[in-house]
């Protein structure tokens, strides 16, 4: 699970790892796997054009774009899922990450799937402009027709993603000492000048000023989701569970 077993704290984890994680195996099924960015804005760079940068990416990391979108199993309930990585362009959401989450949350939102977010990224993507940042009012407005979602959040987590959607599930969690903010500490310090106090933007801090709903360790974390899905009426509970709840 990348938790350290000598102090608990909590490694990076790559989306497939997550995947791995939070959904039965061989259930997985992935959805829009052939969406591809192009160069809206044609981005023009000195150290490598924007298109060979996608590409390179696509080779090391093994993935298309910065998300991961489909169904799976969560303790033998369906559900819908997308879970960013941060090893594909720190997680940046340009257009295809936005169209990819969008057509998950209106499949779900069809289909009366319960919706998992799992959020970790940079924000919006400054090679696409603002076609990146249309992706927050996008995703948004889906979610606006949708009841029941979970945001898991895990390190780091900023920008535009955490402006938007990222706080708009009815039920958001993050993983202990998770870096959450909307614009890190290095930004904030260059433009206000000003010392941003330590610790002030990790997951325990913002929990006790309310940001969240509950800090989740990873070796509970699938049996809470499958839980809190329970409390919504989601999954039916089976005869064991019934047994167990009369107990």
């Amino acid at each position: 699970m990348n938790i350290c077993e000598h102090c608990g704290y909590h490694l990076k984890m790559s989306s497939s790892d997550r995947i791995e994680l939070l959904i039965d195996s061989g259930t997985w099924n992935p959805m829009d796997e052939d969406m591809v960015s192009l160069d809206p804005i044609e981005f023009h760079s000195e150290e490598e054009p924007y298109k060979d940068r996608i590409d390179s990416y696509q080779r090391k990391i093994g993935l298309t774009e910065a998300v991961q979108t489909g169904t799976g199993q969560l303790n033998g309930r369906l559900v819908a899922i997308r879970i960013m990585d941060f090893q594909f362009m720190g997680g940046s959401m340009g257009s295809v990450v936005g169209e990819k989450i969008t057509r998950l949350v209106e499949y779900a939102t069809n289909q009366l799937l319960p919706l998992i977010l799992v959020c970790a990224s940079g924000g919006a993507r400054m090679q696409e402009g603002s076609l990146s940042l249309m992706q927050m009012a996008k995703i948004s407005s889906a979610l606006y027709n949708y009841q029941t979602s979970i945001i898991l959040f895990i390190f780091p987590s900023t920008g535009g993603v955490t402006a938007s959607f990222g706080m708009l599930g009815d039920i958001i969690i993050a993983e202990p000492n998770a870096y959450i903010a909307f614009a890190g500490k290095r930004v904030i310090e260059q433009t206000l000048n000003k010392t941003v106090p330590e610790g002030s933007q990790v997951a325990e801090y913002l929990f006790h000023k309310g940001l969240f709903d509950s800090i989740i360790p990873r070796n509970p974390l699938k049996q809470v989701l499958s839980e809190l899905f329970h409390l919504h009426g989601f999954f039916p509970l089976t005869q064991n569970e019934k047994s167990t709840s009369r107990a």
